[in-house]
């Protein structure tokens, strides 16, 4: 099952930034190293957000020139004021009918968003239209059923106080997001060359309150979920977390995040 739902929440970019961007930063960083691509391309980056991903491929890609397109006004608003470049574009659009001609791009990208669209093998496709033969599309989502520990434990602890809370948690709604489904969904498309990597960066929190306050924003599913929580229902979510995350001798709490890369050759 894919495709966002209405509590998700996903409107406000700073308060993405301190759940997820910090650590998807990271991510970009390796996924940019792993795909190699030369500087002065043509980039297209799919559900672009809050512009993370776009910084690291400015910083690291070298473009030629960046289109960022999301569905959300509001996140492209936080990514058009952080991220002013003059070779970096932004537009609203759906990764499922992209706003771009046939063949305009050298890379298309998409991190950590393939499992949140309605139709994933479709925004695949449109990407493929998108970038001309020889080309290289490629994405990246989170492991959200074994390796994000930090939305991994606060499901295993919600769960545990509400099994009802299984229906919303993203290693079960998000099948797509393993290696072998990504790489199937890529050479479904007709991507050839198609390869996968694992990519694993550490997410380290100062303390409880840096791991816990983020999901007091809503913004995502975990944080949504635990805002629809009443106030004793989310006491006892926080205090079965706290008692169960691994805290150092410093108070800091040291977890893993592993995301799946994928990518292929736009065929000719």
């Amino acid at each position: 099952m894919t495709g966002r739902r209405a509590n998700d929440n996903w409107a406000a970019g700073d308060a993405y930034d301190a759940y997820m961007g910090r650590w998807s930063r990271l991510v970009g960083r390796a996924f940019l190293d792993w795909l190699a691509e030369p500087p002065d391309l043509r980039w297209l980056e799919i559900g672009c957000g809050t512009g993370v991903l776009s910084e690291v491929i400015l910083e690291y890609g070298e473009p030629k020139h960046l289109l960022g397109i999301d569905p959300s006004e509001s996140f492209l608003a936080h990514a058009r004021e952080r991220t002013p470049h003059p070779a970096l574009r932004f537009r609203v659009g759906s990764a499922e009918a992209l706003p771009v001609e046939d063949g305009q791009f050298d890379v298309a990208v998409s991190g950590l968003v393939l499992n949140f669209l309605a139709d994933p093998a479709r925004a695949v496709m449109e990407m493929r239209r998108a970038v001309h033969p020889g080309g290289t599309v490629a994405a990246y989502v989170w492991d959200y059923g074994e390796g994000m520990d930090m939305v991994r434990l606060f499901w295993e602890a919600a769960t545990a106080l509400d099994p009802a809370a299984r229906e919303h948690d993203e290693g079960v709604r998000f099948p797509l997001a393993a290696e072998a489904p990504l790489a199937a969904l890529f050479r479904d498309s007709g991507l050839e060359e198609v390869e996968t990597r694992a990519i694993e960066v550490p997410t380290i929190f100062d303390d409880f309150d840096d791991y816990w306050s983020p999901f007091l924003a809503g913004v995502g599913p975990a944080p949504a979920y635990c805002m629809g929580l009443d106030e004793t229902a989310r006491t006892a979510l926080r205090e079965r977390l706290q008692s169960t995350l691994p805290v150092a001798p410093d108070g800091r709490i040291h977890l893993n995040a592993r995301a799946w890369a994928v990518r292929g050759d736009v065929p000719g």
